[in-house]
């Protein structure tokens, strides 16, 4: 096995989670479904071989995988895992240096779909719990809930959770990154999300532009004029209406963020342009701990050819990222409201909207400390603490239930997940792995 940073992965875990890799488990349109169930089905062969207990549930969506360890100890506090088998189509998949599904190792770095998200970091909480389960020496019981709804947005998992009525002590989540290829990082807090579906028609059919031009409605302009009462001013701000509730960071967060490095190099690393030196400047909490508003494509018309019509019908696609505090039920309403009080009495609109809800947890948590011990004494430096803007719905049932949780992982931007030529450096997943060790470890002084 090639190391790299002197960090080394047991040849057991790269050999196991190649067999993983392999199953094209694509949640996100163009996969079979068969491959759902087979990658769930692989867990379950796993879990069971070690002595543990599983069912897949089928009832509430894609396969939901559930299983237990037990610890080799009575009386030991009970740790959750969570994390999701489903993985971004890889499409265009003639893009790839080598097929997406036929895991590579090129300079240090394992290749595949699902090589970062999610399969390569959190495979390793699986892996550790089952050989420690295996030897009889697992110091705290594991609960596991695996599901393949994550990439799109899916609620069987937050559906199963709700409902369950034991819970655990708390939850370890590696569907994260690092703060550098150095440094870990435990995020604390991810924003909620809501999806819009929008649709306007305002015709039976296209009209002719100079027949009716500036007389008849055009679905395109009605679209325009709704839209532009939700999108963010030019710098990037979004009306109050929609940052009702929101719960600003603490002055400690702040000083903290304020050590990372600027904004305008992580948006730069990102392959992105900041919208200017002033939002640059205050990157993170305009992106962790503040709404946003994207629209996330837009049709109507013909903008490819050159025919001088009137569309009557133009569709939207737009997401609102909730800080903590916030709820999806009152931003989408008001975000609604503004979008109909904008169209036109005999415009035809379609809205619809679903989401899931920002969760933070309390750094000061015996949980929380006891991770941070962990993964400072693996990697060598003490995790940063840090936010993300993005979204794992789950989350929202973890803090509703009051279970802490960890949720970190070694995956970096270099890492191409959800894009062509996905990775993951093969010293993560030796991190991964060692973490795994020492978090079950020093978790099991949980009272």
């Amino acid at each position: 096995m090639e190391k790299v940073g002197g960090k080394e992965p047991s040849q057991k875990l790269v050999d196991e989670l190649f067999e993983y890799l392999r199953i094209p488990s694509i949640s996100s349109g163009g996969g079979d479904p068969a491959d759902m169930t087979r990658a769930a089905e692989w867990l379950a062969a796993r879990i069971r071989d070690s002595g543990g207990e599983v069912e897949i549930i089928t009832d509430l969506g894609n396969p939901l995988v559930v299983g237990e360890l037990e610890a080799s100890t009575p009386s030991a506090p009970t740790v959750m895992i969570y994390g999701h088998y489903d993985v971004q189509s890889p499409d265009p998949v003639d893009a790839w240096t080598t097929p997406p599904f036929d895991p590579t190792i090129r300079n240090g770095r394992l290749y595949a779909r699902g090589a970062c998200d999610d399969k390569g970091n959190f495979y390793p909480l699986v892996y550790v719990a089952c050989e420690l389960a295996r030897a009889g020496k697992l110091p705290v019981n594991v609960r596991m809930l695996i599901e393949g709804e994550e990439e799109v947005g899916g609620t069987s998992a937050i559906d199963w959770l709700m409902k369950d009525g034991r819970g655990a002590d708390c939850c370890l989540v590696f569907d994260s990154g690092m703060l550098d290829e150095s440094t870990p990082a435990i995020t604390l807090g991810v924003r909620g999300v809501i999806s819009f579906a929008v649709d306007v028609r305002v015709a039976q059919r296209d009209l002719h532009s100079g027949m009716y031009g500036g007389a008849a409605l055009n679905a395109v302009h009605v679209l325009q004029q709704m839209l532009n009462e939700v999108l963010p001013a030019p710098d990037g701000s979004v009306r109050e209406e929609l940052r009702a509730g929101i719960i600003p960071p603490t002055s400690e967060e702040l000083a903290s963020w304020a050590k990372f490095r600027h904004g305008s190099e992580a948006i730069a690393e990102g392959g992105g342009r900041a919208i200017s030196d002033a939002v640059s400047d205050i990157f993170y909490e305009r992106n962790w701990a503040d709404t946003s508003v994207d629209v996330n494509g837009i049709a109507g018309g013909d903008a490819v050819q050159k025919r001088t019509i009137i569309p009557a019908t133009a569709q939207a696609k737009f997401s609102i990222r909730l800080a903590p505090g916030q709820t999806t039920s009152e931003i989408g309403r008001e975000a609604e409201r503004l979008l109909r009080a904008a169209a036109p009495a005999n415009a035809d609109v379609e809205i619809s909207w679903d989401g899931g809800e920002p969760a933070v947890f309390d750094p000061s948590s015996p949980a929380m400390q006891l991770a941070i011990e962990a993964l400072a004494e693996v990697c060598g430096v003490a995790p940063a603490l840090v936010r993300v803007g993005g979204s794992i719905p789950v989350l929202a049932g973890f803090y509703d239930r009051k279970i802490p949780t960890v949720l970190s992982g070694f995956g970096l931007a270099s890492d191409a997940f959800h894009a062509v030529d996905e990775s993951f450096r093969l010293e993560s997943l030796a991190l991964c792995e060692a973490s795994a060790h020492a978090l079950y470890e020093k978790l099991a002084s949980l009272e």
